[in-house]
């Protein structure tokens, strides 16, 4: 009987050494005495990682990190070692990273867009002033238009019809031999005579011109001699003067 006493001591001794000595790594019972250094070092990488300043910052990463240590001694007991130890990598990777965490960068405000300035306002066009005159010489006793000032009259025609709002006064001369009667009816005869060119060779309305003679009473060169004469043997148009605003720019 003693010697089953002496036997069951020991193995009393052993049951009760081996059920209070039990140890744990993330809260699996160890099934052998020994186990990888992974084991450790990954607890130690998780224990500082919680005690450090990205703790509060990545909490997420360091719970993952203990999920992975569990997994990986499940594994480890079912004999996979191989995936015990990809586990434990990873999770120390997770402890690592949870260290470095810091608080979120504050997102720097766009920069404003400015809007570039409007382009500055097209410049009014500049009023002009157009202004035009017609002078015709005409024979001694003679008020018919020679044909050589036809294309002078034509340009004031175009411009009659270009601004329909000028009109037109046509002044008519002579030079000082005959009487006064006489060189006041040749001057209207003159002034006539243009104006009718102008109605009738360039439809310009009748209303837009008036005429108005002057005899020899507005000499602008002597009457002593031919070439003086010639020059006072004339008509004179007055043509308004046109405000003028070029708008095609």
């Amino acid at each position: 009987m003693w010697r089953h006493v002496l036997f069951l001591i020991p193995l009393c001794t052993f049951l009760f050494l081996t059920t209070s000595c039990a140890t744990y790594h993330f809260g699996v019972m160890d099934r052998a005495s020994q186990v990888p250094d992974d084991f450790g070092q990954t607890e130690a990488a998780i224990a500082q990682a919680e005690q450090s300043p990205g703790a509060k910052y990545c909490p997420e990463k360091i719970a993952k990190a203990k999920e992975l240590g569990t997994q990986a001694a499940n594994v480890y007991w079912a004999c996979n070692n191989v995936e015990a130890a990809r586990l434990l990598a990873e999770a120390r990777q997770l402890a690592k990273d949870a260290e470095g965490c810091g608080p979120a960068p504050v997102a720097e405000p766009a920069p404003a867009v400015i809007a570039p300035p409007p382009p500055p306002p097209k410049p009014e066009p500049v009023p002009q002033k157009l202004c035009m005159t017609l002078k015709i010489e005409f024979d001694y006793d003679k008020s018919d238009v020679k044909p050589k000032y036809h294309n002078v009259i034509e340009k004031v025609a175009e411009f009659l019809k270009k601004h329909p709002e000028a009109t037109v006064v046509i002044e008519g001369h002579t030079d000082n031999r005959g009487s006064y009667a006489y060189n006041i009816k040749l001057s209207d005869r003159r002034a006539d005579s243009v104006r009718n060119y102008l109605i009738e060779k360039f439809g310009v309305a009748p209303e837009r011109i008036s005429t108005k003679g002057y005899g020899y009473t507005k000499p602008i060169a002597t009457n002593k001699t031919a070439a003086g004469r010639q020059k006072n043997r004339r008509i004179d148009a007055q043509i308004d003067c046109i405000v003028y605003v070029d708008k095609t720019e």
